[in-house]
């Protein structure tokens, strides 16, 4: 347990960091389970849209440091195939 003033304030900080970065990969997982719905339905202008979505989300999670650069490259790399109906 943190006893100095210092500490205690890191802590309070990361626990609100922690969160913030789980709330990215959650978005990141839910927008990539939208667009495979909508590549599974075939609908070419919603495709467009959830894959804009996605990507920004990715890139904002990636600059914020809740993704590893690598990481954000794979998960944008994935949603292209699937975007362009390629089996994952």
């Amino acid at each position: 347990m943190a006893n100095i003033k210092q500490q205690k304030k890191r802590v309070r900080i990361q626990a609100r960091q922690r969160l913030e970065n789980l709330r990215y990969r959650s978005t990141i997982k839910t927008l990539t389970k939208r667009l495979e719905v909508a590549a599974s339905d075939g609908d070419a202008e919603r495709i467009a849209t959830e894959h804009r979505e996605l990507v920004r989300t990715i890139d904002r999670a990636a600059t914020r440091g809740a993704l590893h650069r690598n990481t954000a490259a794979r998960k944008k790399s994935q949603a292209s195939k699937i975007a362009a109906g390629a089996p994952s």
